[in-house]
């Protein structure tokens, strides 16, 4: 039977070896269409279900177990298959969105039908080029409608102790999807390890673990397996992961809940285990569309609404500031002027209330015409966005949203949200999809971190769940984030250019390089600078707050674009060096981050087009240059067969602007 979609082929085959609910033999193979991945599905008896990870020659993982808790259903015993269906996938899908305009969707799909005396158990297996996933459906049984599940077990287990590159343990206990990296051996993987979790395999073969379509479950992590030497024991974790910022205190458990995870209605799939593979660093990143490729196609019908874009936070909360603000988004090519906490009160204060304007001392003295400036930005074609602390958005949001309607908002950015149970994840996801509802565009700031779920709610466009620029991150840690955090899709990294930090941090070619390497469809520039003619700010809760100035390399965050057709790795070797390219309509655009040591990068230019010139823009720093930002501009004429060298210093970066040039 042959079934043709818009973007693909897929074709089904029921595989009867014996006629159902007759046993079938294992192991089941699952192959990727090239043949290089392949997940083998065993089940035995007294074993229960286990699987392995080949890829070509080599056992990537060893015999790894699977197992479900539950007081409702005992899934602990022999289980036999009954029956067994196979799906191939051949497709893509597009989007004005991505690191890439075309995106392929291939693969070999097995869905194993399993049964024990004591329960059914449906396993869905998707073997991609990109690396494998799986995911399980506990189907209606013994007469019951619903199933609370306390755990989900899932051993991962390897032949040596590789290195993995995991966020560490903080203060009390607490782990963070914001937290600096460490690398350490799996056997020393402290629990509540953030996804994805990179394992460095070999020098030609890098492999993460990560979660995909993840909308109303509570979130995997990550641990040393206690019970099964050099083995990754991924998790649920049942409680909240809140902010270290927000003042009220939570905490990952430090030891496994007795209590139910996850509560569902029967039948329900779990959420996606994915296990990315790649031959480096940058072919990991290079097909991190893996992950959305889980998730379903777009609900929004039409999206033409959802506009990507440069954002300029306005710290003045003045209407003056805002009006200033507009004009300067207008005339540097940028989309969104935000306003950030303290527009309604005290965000941390329960009894704030974001349906009024009513301002926070601490943050300005006003005036501020909200709806004057969300006017005048319509008339410049700029579009306006809220912040809003999850406080007032759980208690207030279907009255927030037609009351922003009203005043011509067009994004709310989620502030402090709450992650980790399967409340707090049901809750967010069911908010972004009323935000969408009413027109209007999502940044979640603080712990989150995606799953895919902007493929399906592309109005969900940037998260954080990232230790961005505001935190004074240095080019180090940024270059481990690119080829960790990355992975999972887009990250508010909220670039600064003026503050002083950038001086510890790495450099200002640095700061424009990173619009390139961390992808993001909103691009927050000059987190911390004042625009022009803008309104003195007198109490400093923005830090060192400047103003922006008319240096020449600034053209560069004109042009920049935040979504891309194509992207290629050029340069990655994580924590020393990265370098980006990536391509809008003719245009290429290339960013490169330097780590702690000085070096020479020699760029080849074979991706671009074959009979054309190009008019290349460098910018490097350059301490001779007399601006306040010491960035050097350099003119180059590049073709493909053009080699490039460039001397970086320690911390330091450089971006390129490549133009076809017209005969």
């Amino acid at each position: 039977m042959y079934s043709f979609l818009k973007y693909g082929l897929v074709v089904f085959i029921c595989m009867a070896f014996a006629g159902c609910g007759e046993n079938f033999k294992t192991p089941i193979h699952v192959n990727s269409p090239d043949g290089k991945n392949v997940f083998v599905l065993s089940v035995e008896n007294g074993k229960g279900i286990s699987f392995e990870v080949k890829r070509e020659d080599k056992t990537l993982l060893q015999p790894s177990e699977i197992d479900l808790l539950s007081k409702d259903i005992d899934f602990s015993g022999d289980f036999r298959i009954t029956n067994v269906k196979n799906v191939s996938h051949v497709g893509e899908w597009e989007t004005r969105l991505g690191e890439l305009s075309t995106v392929p969707d291939n693969y070999n799909e097995m869905k194993v039908s399993l049964e024990s005396p004591e329960a059914k158990l449906n396993l869905t297996i998707r073997a991609y080029d990109e690396g494998l996933a799986f995911s399980y459906e506990i189907p209606e049984q013994k007469g019951l409608k619903s199933i609370s599940l306390d755990d989900e077990l899932v051993s991962y287990k390897f032949d040596n102790d590789y290195f993995v590159w995991s966020t560490p343990e903080r203060e009390h206990g607490r782990l963070t999807a914001q937290g600096e990296y460490q690398k350490v051996l799996l056997s020393e993987l402290k629990q509540g390890a953030e996804r994805p979790l990179l394992i460095e395999y070999s020098d030609d073969l890098k492999i993460a673990l990560a979660e995909a379509k993840l909308v109303d479950f509570a979130r995997l992590s990550y641990s040393a397996d206690p019970n099964a030497p050099l083995s990754i024991l991924s998790s649920l974790d049942g409680e909240l992961l809140e902010s270290a910022q927000d003042t009220i205190t939570g905490a990952l458990k430090s030891e496994r809940s007795q209590v139910a995870k996850v509560k569902k209605q029967l039948p329900f799939q779990s959420p996606w285990r994915v296990i990315m593979i790649g031959e480096d660093y940058g072919d990991l990143l290079e097909k991190n569309y893996l992950i959305q490729n889980l998730n379903d196609p777009s609900a929004i019908a039409d999206d033409s609404w959802i506009e990507p874009g440069k954002v300029l936070r306005e710290s003045t909360l003045t209407t003056e500031g805002g009006l200033r603000a507009v004009d300067f988004v207008a005339a540097h090519n940028m989309q969104y002027v935000h306003f950030d906490a303290g527009w309604y009160g005290n965000e941390m204060d329960d009894s704030s209330d974001a349906t009024t304007i009513t301002l926070d001392p601490k943050r300005s003295k006003g005036p501020f015409d909200l709806e004057k400036i969300a006017a005048y930005a319509k008339e410049k074609g700029v579009k306006v966005m809220l912040y809003v602390n999850r406080r007032s958005l759980e208690k207030q949001l279907d009255e927030l949203l037609p009351l922003f309607k009203e005043w011509g908002i067009a994004g709310i950015k989620f502030g402090f949200v709450q992650v980790g149970d399967q409340d707090a994840t049901a809750w967010l996801h069911e908010a972004i999809k009323k935000t969408a509802e009413y027109g209007m565009i999502v940044d979640v700031h603080d712990e989150y971190r995606p799953t895919g779920f902007s493929r399906t709610y592309p109005n969900l466009l940037t998260q954080e769940g990232i230790a961005g620029d505001e935190t004074t991150v240095t080019n180090e840690h940024t270059l481990i984030t690119m080829f960790t955090r990355m992975l999972a899709g887009a990250a508010d990294n909220t670039v600064c250019y003026y503050n002083k930090r950038v001086e510890t941090m790495g450099s200002h070619a640095s700061q424009l390089a990173k619009t390139v390497c961390l992808f993001s469809p909103l691009q927050f520039l000059y987190w911390y600078d004042r625009v022009p003619a803008s309104p003195e700010k007198l109490d400093g809760l923005w830090g060192d707050t400047k103003t922006i100035g008319d240096e020449p390399e600034l053209e560069f965050f004109d042009n920049v674009p935040t979504t891309w057709d194509e992207t290629k790795v050029l340069e990655a070797e994580i924590a020393q060096i990265g370098v980006i390219a990536r391509r809008k309509g003719n245009d290429w655009f290339i960013g490169g981050l330097n780590g702690n040591a000085q070096r020479a990068v020699q760029l080849n230019f074979s991706f671009l087009d074959e009979d054309k010139k190009y008019l290349a823009k460098l910018y490097t720093d350059d301490q001779q240059v007399e601006t306040r930002t010491k960035v050097k501009i350099e003119e180059l004429e590049i073709d493909r067969k053009s080699k490039l060298d460039i001397e970086l210093l320690a911390n330091n970066g450089f971006a390129i602007q490549l133009v076809p040039i017209e005969e």
